[in-house]
C-alpha cells in the first residue's frame, strides 16, 4: 500500500529551493516579500539613527544655551561671551508669508497693555499738555503747550488698533490744537514730534485734518531757514516768527537740529503739492555738501552765516546723531533714485568716518563708537548713539556683497554692546552714556535713564533684516526691566540713577511714540509697517514712501495730494493680515 507523507515533511518542502524553481510565480512572490522586509528594516534603522543624531544635537544646543544663560545672569556683571547673532539671517521684509509664534503674540499684547496704561494715565491727568508727571499726577508743557505726547502717540494708537483712543485724540487735534503761541520753540523737536506725528497720522488714517495742522505748524517754522547760508536757526517764536540760536552755542546752529527736518518737509511738499518746504531743507544738504569732509564727519556746531563747521566735538551721540540717520533715510524715502544719490554718497562717506571711530574694549571686546575732538578720540558712547546699529543694518543692503556683510556684522556687534549697556546695571536699564577704560570694559557715566528708545529701535531693525529671534529676546528683557523699574500707578517714569533705581517724575512723550512702538513692532509680523513701504523719522513716526518727483515737476499733481493709503485698506490689514490686535 502506498505510504502517506507526514505533515512535517510537507512543511519542510517550503524551504527546499527545488520547490520554488519548479514554481516561478511563488519564487517571484518570495523575492518581493524579501525586498519589502529588507527596505522596512533598513528604513527603521535609518530613522532611529537620525533620531539619535537629532537628540544629540538638541542636547548640545541646550547645554550651549544653558551656559550662555548662566553667563548672562551672573549677578552684577556683564556677560563676557558674545551671543551668536549671525548664525541665521533671513530678511523678513523679503518674505511672502510669515507666521508669528504664540510667544510673539503674547509679548505684543503685553506691550499694548503698557501703552494702554501710559495713555490712560496721560488722558486722566495731563490731557492736552505736552507731558505727564506720573508721580505728582499732573501735566506740564515742556514744548509750549502743543500737546506733544498726544500728537506723538497718534500713530502708535492707530497701529495698535486703539481706535477709541485715536478718535478722542483726533477730535482734540481738530478742535483744540492751536499753534499761535508766543513761545520760542525748538525747530528740531517741533519738526520731529509735531510735524512728523501729524504727517504719520495722515498717512495712516487718510484724515485731512492732520495734513492741515502739519502745514500750519510747518509754515510757522519756515522763517528759521532765512539765514545767509540757508542753515536754519534752531529756535523760533511760533507766533511772531523771530528766529535765533541758543546762547550756549555761541551763535552756531547744531548739526542734528539743522539736518533732521528733511524727511518731514519733503513729505509735506509731496502731500500738499507746495515745493517750498522741500526746497528749504534740501538746500541745507546741498550747502553742507559743498565743504563735506573726506571722512564725512561733521562737528556738532555749524555757522549759519557761512555754512561751515566750527571746531567742536564729532559724535554719533547727542547733537550729531540724526543728521547721519537722515542722509540714509532721505535716500530711502526718495526710492533710491538718481535724484537722491548724493544723500547715499554722503552717508557712505560718513560710514567710512564712523569706521575710524570704532574701538573695542578689553577683556570682553565690546565694540563701541568713540567721540572725537580734533585729533583725539574720547572713549565715550552715548546711549543715543545706539540708534547706529539699526541705521547701519538698514543701509547695509545698499552696498556690494562684501561691504554689506562687513557693515551688517558691525551693526550686530554694536547692538550687543548697547544691549549690555542695559545688562550691566543692577536695574537692567541703561544709563545715558558710558565710558570705556583699559581692562574694565564699560562703566556708566551719566546714570539716569529717561525711557529712551534707541537700543530697542536697533533691535527692531536687526530682527526685521536678519530674522534672528535673539533680538526679540533682548527687547523683551529690556521691556521687562521697564515694567519692573519704571511702571507706577499713573504711567511710566524714568530713573534718576540706574544703579539705585530711584525714580524721577516724567513720562517722556517719546516713550509712547518710540519705545513702546518699536517694542510692539518687534513682536509683530513684518507686514505691519513694512520697511519696503514706510520710512521712520527719528521720532519713530512712519511716513509712507511715495514716488518722488523733482521740484516743480508735478508736485501739485493729484496723486501727491491724495493720502498714500486709505483708511479702509489699512484698517483691514491691521485687523486681519496687518498683524492682528
Amino acid at each position: 500500500m502506498a505510504r502517506s507523507r507526514s505533515s512535517s515533511s510537507i512543511r519542510w518542502r517550503y524551504v527546499n529551493p527545488a520547490y520554488y524553481l519548479k514554481r516561478p510565480k511563488r519564487l517571484a512572490l518570495l523575492f518581493m516579500a524579501f525586498v519589502f522586509v529588507s527596505f522596512f528594516v533598513w528604513d527603521r534603522q535609518t530613522l532611529v539613527r537620525e533620531h539619535e543624531e537629532e537628540l544629540s544635537k538638541l542636547k548640545e544646543e541646550m547645554e550651549r544655551l544653558q551656559n550662555e544663560l548662566g553667563e548672562l545672569t551672573q549677578e552684577g556683571g556683564v556677560s563676557v561671551k558674545k551671543m551668536n547673532t549671525t548664525t541665521k539671517r533671513t530678511d523678513l521684509t523679503k518674505m511672502d508669508s510669515y507666521v508669528p509664534d504664540p510667544i510673539e503674540t503674547q509679548r505684543r499684547e503685553k506691550v499694548k497693555d503698557a501703552m494702554v496704561h501710559a495713555w490712560t494715565s496721560y488722558e486722566k491727568y495731563a490731557w492736552g499738555h505736552d507731558e505727564l508727571q506720573p508721580q505728582s499726577k499732573n501735566g506740564v508743557d515742556s514744548f509750549g503747550g502743543l500737546g506733544a505726547t498726544l500728537i506723538d502717540s497718534l500713530d502708535t494708537l492707530y497701529i495698535m488698533g486703539l481706535d477709541d483712543e485715536f478718535q478722542r485724540a483726533k477730535e482734540w487735534v481738530a478742535n483744540t490744537l492751536d499753534f499761535n503761541k508766543n513761545y520760542d520753540a525748538s525747530v528740531f523737536e517741533t519738526t520731529i514730534r509735531v510735524v512728523g506725528g501729524l504727517l504719520s497720522a495722515y498717512d495712516l488714517s487718510g484724515d485731512n485734518v492732520f495734513l492741515e495742522k502739519a502745514k500750519d505748524i510747518a509754515d510757522r517754522l519756515l522763517p528759521a531757514w532765512n539765514t545767509p547760508s540757508g542753515i536754519p536757526y534752531n529756535i523760533i517764536n511760533l507766533a511772531h516768527g523771530n528766529a535765533h540760536n541758543p546762547g550756549w552755542t555761541g551763535g552756531d546752529s547744531i548739526l542734528a537740529d539743522s539736518g533732521t527736518e528733511q524727511l518731514e518737509f519733503i513729505a509735506l511738499s509731496q502731500r500738499t503739492g507746495d515745493p517750498k518746504y522741500q526746497q528749504k531743507v534740501e538746500n541745507v544738504i546741498l550747502e553742507l555738501n559743498k565743504t563735506f569732509p573726506a571722512d564725512g564727519l561733521l562737528p556738532i556746531y555749524i555757522n549759519p552765516h557761512r555754512g561751515t563747521a566750527s571746531h567742536s566735538t564729532i559724535t554719533f551721540g547727542a547733537m550729531g546723531d540724526s543728521f547721519y540717520e537722515y542722509l540714509l533715510k532721505v535716500w530711502i524715502q526718495g526710492n533710491k533714485t538718481a535724484e537722491v544719490k548724493h544723500y547715499r554718497e554722503m552717508w557712505e562717506t560718513s560710514m567710512k568716518g564712523l569706521l575710524s571711530l570704532v574701538r573695542r574694549t578689553a577683556p570682553s571686546s565690546f565694540t563701541y563708537i568713540s567721540e572725537k575732538i580734533g585729533n583725539s578720540l574720547i572713549d565715550k558712547m552715548d546711549e543715543l548713539a545706539c540708534f547706529a546699529p539699526g541705521m547701519i543694518a538698514l543701509g547695509s543692503s545698499g552696498y556690494g556683497p562684501a561691504d554689506s556683510t562687513k557693515f551688517l556684522n558691525l551693526a550686530e556687534e554694536l547692538a550687543w554692546t548697547c544691549y549690555n549697556f542695559y545688562q550691566s546695571t543692577p536695574t537692567k536699564l541703561a544709563g545715558e552714556n558710558y565710558f570705556f577704560h583699559s581692562g574694565q570694559d564699560m562703566s556708566v557715566g551719566t546714570s539716569w535713564n529717561i525711557l529712551r528708545p534707541e537700543t530697542v529701535e536697533s533691535l527692531f531693525y536687526l530682527w526685521r533684516l536678519t530674522g534672528n529671534k535673539t533680538y526679540q529676546d533682548w527687547g523683551w528683557n529690556i521691556f521687562q526691566a521697564f515694567e519692573k523699574n519704571s511702571r507706577v500707578e499713573a504711567g511710566y517714569v524714568g530713573l534718576k540713577d540706574v544703579n539705585t533705581g530711584v525714580k524721577d517724575n516724567m513720562m517722556q512723550s517719546f516713550f509712547l511714540a518710540e519705545t513702546l512702538k518699536y517694542l510692539y513692532l518687534l513682536f509683530s509680523p513684518p507686514s505691519v509697517i513694512s520697511l519696503d513701504e514706510w520710512v521712520f523719522n527719528t521720532e519713530a513716526h512712519p511716513l509712507k514712501i511715495v514716488p518722488r518727483l523733482g521740484l516743480g515737476l508735478g508736485l501739485g499733481s493729484k496723486q501727491h495730494k491724495q493720502p498714500p493709503t486709505t483708511t479702509t485698506r489699512l484698517r483691514a490689514r491691521r485687523e486681519g493680515r496687518f498683524g492682528g490686535t
